[in-house]
């Protein structure tokens, strides 16, 4: 598969809330265009993602530093003959032929407690990855030698999981087994200039006597509010890679509706902010990904709500980059939310916007077969 991009282009509308934030409490914000923006960290929203494939029951991998303990738990599920010992050998000889460095954990609170063994650092690994590590632990006496250390990183850069597959993996102790993350996803940032507010609040006792005044705690929040700029982009050549042609165009689209329909949880029940996007526009690219967000370079000014001078600065960006021929004709492009659009083919609802996207990746990547 020659190059083909997919831009994910969402504005958002999101009331008082503090969804992601820093180490003193108050929600990120960056810098853009001299003034300040609301701001939500990429790996934050794709921790969303990440915990929306999950309730939607599809599988994801584990990203932990307990992958030695999962996989003598798996090996000793497989052979409950082996005694612990054994099984611990396997183990070790495993991350031995990996070259992952493995360390021996004790609870300093409780000197009586088992060992655990842990990777220096947080490892991400599928179902699949840690099922088939522990049988073939389970089928093989001997666990040394090149062959080996050849089969083991085949298990591990097969049988990815679609998060796998999407974001990557970085293994420093070996980067043979790295996986190259097929989507990149940009921070969000406010279309417009954010100032901070603070929320003052007391809580009661219930039980105070009656002639007694006062809160029993006080407390301040820093939130804001915004309309947001969203984007993210996939390479369809890595994740084909990843997870094989035939799934790449479903991987694909179920990443897209994922992302428009996830958000970070900071602070819901405080706020209960939840709010789904206003505008989506996806283009297929068959050179280069491009993220609009010069298009909010200048800040908008308006008294009348952010959404809509948004969407208009949005399509004007995408037409001027259009008519100056910085990159190819898109394959497709796509509109959710906006009738008038003129930039591209107009949607009413997600399916049929999802069955466009759905079409035209399969299309591209038809041709793509039939001219390779």
């Amino acid at each position: 598969m020659q190059n083909l991009y997919v831009d994910i282009n969402v504005l958002q509308t999101v009331p008082s809330s503090n969804l992601n934030r820093d180490d003193a409490g108050a929600p990120k914000t960056a810098l853009y265009g001299g003034v300040s923006r609301a701001r939500i960290s990429s790996q934050s929203w794709k921790r969303a993602v990440r915990k929306a494939f999950e309730k939607n029951q599809t599988a994801i991998g584990k990203r932990t530093k307990k992958v030695p303990q999962l996989l003598m738990a798996k090996v000793s599920e497989l052979a409950p003959n082996l005694t612990d010992d054994e099984v611990l050998t396997k183990v070790q000889d495993l991350f031995k032929a990996t070259k992952i460095k493995v360390d021996e954990v004790k609870d300093k609170d409780n000197p009586d407690a088992p060992v655990r063994y842990e990777t220096k650092a947080l490892l991400m690994v599928s179902p699949g990855q840690l099922e088939k590590l522990a049988q073939y632990a389970v089928d093989h006496d001997e666990l040394k030698g090149k062959e080996v250390t050849k089969d083991i990183k085949a298990v591990m850069k097969g049988d990815q999981s679609i998060d796998l597959a999407l974001f990557g993996r970085m293994v420093a102790d070996n980067p043979e087994l790295n996986v190259d993350a097929s989507t990149q996803v940009a921070h969000a940032i406010s279309t417009h200039e954010v100032v901070p507010e603070f929320d003052y609040y007391t809580a009661m006792d219930d039980e105070q006597p009656k002639d007694q005044n006062g809160a029993a705690m006080l407390g301040t929040i820093e939130y804001n509010s915004s309309t947001l700029y969203r984007y993210a982009n996939i390479n369809m050549h890595e994740l084909a890679h990843n997870l094989g042609t035939e799934d790449a165009v479903a991987g694909a689209v179920k990443f897209i509706k994922t992302f428009l329909l996830s958000m970070p949880s900071g602070k819901q029940n405080t706020f209960a902010n939840k709010t789904l996007p206003s505008y989506v526009m996806v283009t297929l690219r068959p050179d280069t990904p491009v993220n609009l967000v010069s298009a909010f370079e200048e800040p908008v000014l308006s008294r009348h709500g952010y959404l809509k001078p948004s969407e208009k600065r949005l399509e004007e960006t995408y037409q001027t980059i259009a008519n100056q021929e910085l990159v190819d004709q898109p394959l497709l492009n796509v509109v959710l939310g906006h009738d008038q659009t003129t930039v591209g083919q107009s949607v009413k609802t997600l399916p049929e916007f999802l069955a466009a996207i759905t079409e035209g990746l399969t299309k591209a990547v038809q041709d793509e077969n039939t001219n390779g």
